[in-house]
């Protein structure tokens, strides 16, 4: 992963039909995927807020149930489907130390062009090392940097007084060009809260659907199973805007819970007519799910 082959940036860039496009590589269906005349799709390269980071509007998360979801599908299996979503145009791969694929994701990727990938990770809890953390996660998923590097799951309404060592951490390691940018992931609104107004947060990973499920509600709470009001992660949302923030939405199936085809259609759709959110990540287990993911996305862009 560390070297980079012209050669390969340049493979297969040949323009071609559609009729043809199964037939051809990676890197020159990403190309033609970006080609859709005007028309903005879940492939498309975005940018993450004011980061300059680009990345696809569509993601896939590696941690459905702390991971046992991708994990049950065997790593060739679960090789075979970051492969897959790549080749579909997605590059975002969202990932976190504590996931039980995690150690997975380097293998997956590999021989996948860097350039191309935006690798979000995450750290859980107060390392007493952040920077041989950071470092660690470099190592294991065997690149020279991270693209988004997320303080894991925050809750309490003062995270950002006593997680600021770590804060002070990705400081360091950002300056260093270990990750290119620096953010959290909360499960709670006073956390949501805190990270909208901390002047360091320049990438928000949100829990967010219009069912309220699986959202942040007003307890400290982390892991919540009820159903909230969406209207006051709206707010949270639209102040993260105003300030350049890079904004992801998660939970966008409702942490699985969303069985029927009705439901995951009002999700994305909500999700996608918000202005505020960049990109959307979501844990998949089959290249079914991909497809789908793709399809509905696809659609409620051109609504």
């Amino acid at each position: 992963m560390k070297t980079r082959s012209v050669s390969r940036r340049n493979f297969l860039r040949q323009s071609f039909t559609a009729a043809g496009a199964l037939a051809i590589g990676s890197d020159a269906l990403l190309t033609a995927r970006a080609d859709t005349g005007g028309k903005r799709t879940a492939t498309d390269q975005v940018t993450l807020g004011k980061t300059g980071i680009k990345l696809s509007r569509l993601g896939l998360g590696t941690g459905s149930n702390n991971g046992q979801t991708q994990r049950d599908l065997g790593r060739e299996g679960f090789n075979g489907l970051v492969k897959y979503a790549y080749d579909q145009g997605i590059t975002y791969f969202d990932c976190a130390h504590n996931y039980m694929t995690f150690d997975w994701v380097g293998g997956a990727i590999k021989g996948l062009p860097r350039e191309k990938l935006f690798i979000q990770s995450k750290v859980w809890g107060r390392p007493e090392d952040v920077l041989a953390t950071v470092d660690s996660h470099r190592k294991t998923l065997d690149t020279d940097y991270i693209d988004s590097m997320l303080i894991h799951c925050m809750s309490a309404h003062d995270w950002t007084e006593t997680m600021k060592r770590v804060m002070d951490g990705f400081n360091e390691a950002k300056s260093k060009g270990w990750i290119r940018a620096k953010g959290v992931s909360c499960h709670s609104l006073p956390a949501l809260r805190q990270a909208a107004d901390s002047p360091w947060t320049e990438v928000h990973l949100v829990r967010v659907n219009p069912q309220g499920r699986h959202v942040d509600g007003t307890a400290e709470t982390t892991w919540d199973n009820e159903t909230h009001d969406v209207s006051p992660v709206v707010d949270q949302l639209k102040k993260m805007r105003a300030d350049g923030r890079g904004v992801i939405g998660m939970k966008i199936i409702g942490n699985g819970e969303f069985v029927t085809p009705e439901d995951r259609e009002k999700s994305v759709r909500f999700a996608m007519s918000r202005p505020e959110i960049d990109a959307v990540v979501i844990g998949f287990k089959s290249r079914a799910e991909v497809d789908e993911a793709i399809e509905r996305i696809n659609r409620a862009l051109a609504a």
